[in-house]
């Protein structure tokens, strides 16, 4: 299922939609890195490219992890 997140980055709020999977598997890299959600969140905002948004940013994000993770 897709839900709506929300989440302040560099003092705005902004919102994004991910599936259930994704958003366990991002808080599980926080923790893992032990850094908060929000600024894990953060820096893969501040990483992506321009015509990039969010929510698609963060999939890549926890894809790229878990590849790493098997190689």
């Amino acid at each position: 299922m897709i839900r709506k997140h929300s989440a302040t980055l560099h003092g705005h709020r902004t919102s994004f939609s991910l599936e259930d999977e994704f958003w366990l598997e991002l808080k599980a890299i926080a923790v893992q890195r032990g850094i908060s959600l929000a600024n894990l969140i953060a820096e893969i905002d501040d990483q992506r490219g321009p015509g990039s948004n969010l929510s698609s940013a963060l999939r890549v994000h926890v894809l790229i992890w878990l590849k790493k993770k098997v190689a």
